[in-house]
């Protein structure tokens, strides 16, 4: 599984904001590894404000600064719910 790190990594250099297309176009550029493209091709079709966005909602190991207990708090809010939930109810 690709990590949070990882991902900003290969995209250092991208202009924000991106779309789902830009963000895999450039870590492909950048020669990311196939765990990172798998986790970047399963983002949500939506624009990124930055790379930590991007991060955040890419599935890779969490981000360095959440610890297991914001992790769990996190998945019990259903304000952070992925795109697709989201859509479902409107």
């Amino acid at each position: 599984m690709a990590s949070y790190t990882e991902v900003l990594q290969y995209l250092s250099a991208l202009d924000y904001p991106a779309g789902k297309s830009d963000v895999i176009r450039e870590a492909e550029r950048e020669g990311a590894p196939p765990d990172v493209l798998q986790a970047l091709r399963a983002l949500p079709p939506v624009e990124y404000a930055n790379g930590t966005e991007v991060a955040r909602s890419a599935d890779v190991d969490a981000a360095p600064e959440v610890d297991a207990t914001q992790r769990a708090a996190q998945a019990r809010d259903k304000r952070h719910q992925r795109v697709s939930q989201h859509l479902r109810s409107i």
